[in-house]
């Protein structure tokens, strides 16, 4: 069984590999949608694979750290592609739910999203 939880942010960002004049190098910004996945099976007392009220707080812990930030500057995010989005997002929470399956960072405004299955996947 898989849960899944949706949060956005709107943030900030160049691509210093592009040259001089590409619009993707110069400063720019997105609004993000991100989905975190759990999978496992439901806990038989609580009927739950995670509770929300512990997922909720560690999505907006990392939304706090991307939202309206250049997100250039946050550290491990200095080319911040969706590639590495996910994996930074995945890194964070991570420790908190061993059930984490995966990680979706989107621009629905661009039609791109990228999903992580983890590092073992």
């Amino acid at each position: 069984m898989e849960i899944a939880y949706r949060f956005g942010f709107d943030a900030a960002h160049r691509f210093d590999h592009y040259p001089a004049g590409h619009p993707h190098g110069a400063l720019h910004g997105h609004s993000f949608e991100v989905e975190i996945a759990l999978r496992g099976e439901p806990d038989a007392a609580t009927g739950f694979v995670a509770d929300f009220a512990d997922v909720e707080p560690a999505c907006a812990e990392v939304r706090g750290a991307l939202d309206h930030r250049l997100l250039n500057d946050v550290d491990g995010l200095a080319q911040p592609s969706l590639e590495r989005l996910c994996v930074w997002i995945w890194h964070r929470l991570a420790p908190g739910f061993a059930s984490l399956a995966r990680v979706t960072v989107g621009r629905q405004s661009c039609g791109q999203r990228c999903t992580y299955l983890g590092p073992e996947a």
